[in-house]
């Protein structure tokens, strides 16, 4: 029987050189600031003796070990270089951010170091060195000092923070050879975690060259190239692409198993300096397929600047959006109306810290919209001009669990709101609805149009307020939103939970839908019901599939059985619809802005609509306050009845 061998693999003698060199490279980093600048001087004066060496044995066509010629000019460079590297700087570039800016000051200090070597021993001379020496020197020095730091940078950028970070890269590729993507390459060379292996661009005059030493590819090749290279992500570095574009980029990807991260739109990058920092995940509002309009300003304007603007539900997704956007325009003063103390706390610290905030006063106010008193008080002590009423109850599933305070909430506190506003004689009264109030089929829907009703009745009669009403769709990360619920299945390893297959819905980003908002209020004379065009409905199970997609993983299911995510069908919820509408009636009409149209639609008499909303309020029978919700809101079919 053979004894154990004392030959070590090549892989393991390998990994413990690796380790060894690893261990020195930190002591060395382990090293104070001044210490590594005497450090780096010593090797410059090596590199120095080098290249006076180097190049008087070339000169003379032999090596010669001292020789007087080399001392003599070693004397005079060495009167020269220190005080011309210390100017310049050289000594306080940091390596591991090392790069061009590097190679500039080194060549600028190099000019007028050799120009002086040159003017000494060139043009005077000096006997018994030979006049080739002023210019082969510092050629020599040069390369010598440029490539001591290319390999310091490499051990600490490659070697060292690679060990650190534990070996592994994931390989990517940066959709867009532009400056952009340029600048994110150079930035990533520093990175240990990543490793860049290519560009992919549509310019046929990019394709099959090289950026930087990294190839272009063609888009049409991608999905072949990520299977031949190995790539873990693509970075979109095109900040100015539009949403359609960035779709058709994910949806060309949908069968490879890549993690897409994107960089910033373009006014985030208005200072031009892209790096790791900027790139994040590609957000699904990129994927809408519709790219936002540039608002009208006459619009944004005429119900917020220079004004006393009030937002009821002002910590909540739409109300604290809108809170920025009002902020942003030039309210004179904004008054946070807000039930929840830390949505209101983090909304007024936001709020004071962003740029403009100090033309305009914010005052945070702690109160629900179903106190009277306190409502009066407000509109007593503020010349309120404007309001948004925000303020509701909006979880499907909790409202129909908890009807009653669905009902006093959504429709009590609007009543006891616009009624505090009419006779405070506020000149514009928004409320924010839901295409949920359109037929509805659950509780929270019928509140929502029970709201708008009472709005609608309180026009008709007041001649001081102007009321109307913004209806839209989901928005995009929002509290109640799908998104941020399948984000965190996803993250957690699935599976995702969907209602049903079946399920569309409309979507907006919330940045969007408060702009639209606020445009439809200038728009505003009197009992409006405005409806903002939302697009296309998305099918809810593409969505999904998309965002597993974007988290470089792939859906399980009976033609993938060795997918990482399922997605799982689990009912559709008490009154939920499997697809929503924006109308009522049919022929919607236009209105100045592309994007937003007005609804056409019928409501009860004044006084039936004050009559039942003051029994709601007083009602504390179940059974009853729905009996009324379908008075209310005649076209309200309960889902659970079916």
């Amino acid at each position: 029987m053979s004894g154990p061998t004392s030959s070590v693999p090549p892989l393991t003698r390998r990994n413990r050189i690796e380790r060894s060199l690893i261990r020195i490279l930190e002591k060395l980093s382990g090293l104070s600031r001044r210490t590594k600048q005497i450090a780096v001087a010593l090797i410059d004066f090596a590199m120095l003796i080098a290249a006076t060496w180097v190049a008087y044995s070339l000169r003379m066509d032999q090596w010669a070990l001292w020789p007087e010629p080399v001392q003599v000019m070693l004397a005079v460079s060495l009167l020269l270089a220190p005080p011309i590297f210390v100017y310049f700087g050289i000594y306080r570039t940091i390596f591991r951010f090392a790069g061009i800016g590097m190679l500039v000051t080194l060549v600028r200090a190099f000019i007028v170091y050799g120009g002086l070597i040159f003017a000494v021993f060139t043009l005077f001379g000096v006997d018994g060195v030979p006049r080739t020496l002023g210019i082969l020197q510092p050629i020599f020095f040069f390369v010598f000092v440029c490539l001591v730091r290319i390999l310091i940078r490499y051990s600490i950028t490659d070697v060292l923070r690679r060990g650190q970070y534990g070996g592994s890269r994931r390989r990517s590729l940066i959709y867009g050879a532009g400056l952009a993507g340029q600048q994110l390459a150079n930035s990533l060379r520093a990175e240990p975690s990543t490793k860049v292996v290519g560009f992919v661009d549509d310019d046929d005059g990019l394709i099959n060259h090289r950026l930087d030493g990294l190839p272009v590819i063609a888009r049409r090749s991608l999905p072949e190239a990520i299977n031949r290279l190995g790539i873990d992500d693509i970075l979109l570095a095109m900040p100015s692409a539009s949403r359609r574009r960035r779709r058709r980029i994910v949806q060309d990807l949908a069968s490879a198993k890549v993690t897409v991260r994107s960089l910033p739109g373009t006014l985030d990058l208005i200072d031009g300096n892209v790096s790791i920092d900027d790139i994040r995940p590609l957000q699904i509002e990129d994927l809408l397929g519709r790219d936002p309009i540039s608002p009208d300003q006459e619009l944004l304007t005429r119900t917020i600047r220079q004004r006393c603007v009030m937002v009821s539900g002002a910590g909540g997704s739409i109300g604290s959006e809108l809170c920025r956007q009002i902020v942003d325009i030039g309210a004179s003063k904004l008054l946070l109306f807000e039930i929840s103390e830390i949505s209101l706390y983090q909304i007024e610290r936001e709020l004071r810290a962003r740029k403009g905030a100090e033309d305009c006063e914010i005052v945070p106010i702690l109160g629900s919209v179903r106190d009277r008193m306190k409502l009066q008080a407000v509109f007593e002590r503020y010349a309120i001009d404007t309001v948004f009423h925000a303020a509701a109850y909006k979880h499907v599933p909790l409202v129909e669990a908890n009807p009653l305070e669905g009902i006093r909430n959504n429709i009590g506190g609007t009543y006891e709101i616009v009624r505090a506003a009419d006779q405070a004689g506020v000149k514009d009264f928004i409320l924010i609805s839901t295409d949920k109030a359109v037929r509805p089929t659950n509780v929270m829907g019928a509140t929502k149009r029970g709201a708008e009703q009472v709005l609608q009745s309180f026009a008709e009669r007041s001649a001081a307020t102007r009321f109307s009403m913004v209806r839209f769709g989901n928005v995009l990360g929002s509290s109640g939103s799908v998104v941020p619920l399948f984000d965190r299945q996803i993250r957690e390893g699935g599976p995702i939970t969907l209602t049903d297959r079946r399920v569309t819905r409309y979507f907006m980003t919330i940045p969007e839908a408060a702009n639209l908002v606020i445009q439809a209020a200038g728009m505003a004379v009197g009992g409006e019901v405005f409806v903002l065009d939302m697009g296309k409905p998305v099918l809810i199970a593409d969505l999904a599939r998309t965002m597993v997609q974007l988290s470089g993983l792939t859906v399980r299911d009976q033609t993938r059985p060795d997918g990482d995510i399922e997605i799982v069908e689990v009912g559709l919820r008490p009154g939920e619809k499997l697809y929503e509408e924006l109308l009522i009636g049919d022929s919607p009409s236009r209105t100045g802005h592309e994007r937003i149209r007005k609804a056409n639609e019928h409501y009860l008499d004044k006084d039936a609509i004050t009559s039942i909303t003051r029994q709601l309020i007083s009602c504390a029978d179940r059974e009853e306050a729905l009996a009324l919700l379908k008075q209310l809101v005649p076209e309200f079919v309960h889902r659970r009845d079916n």
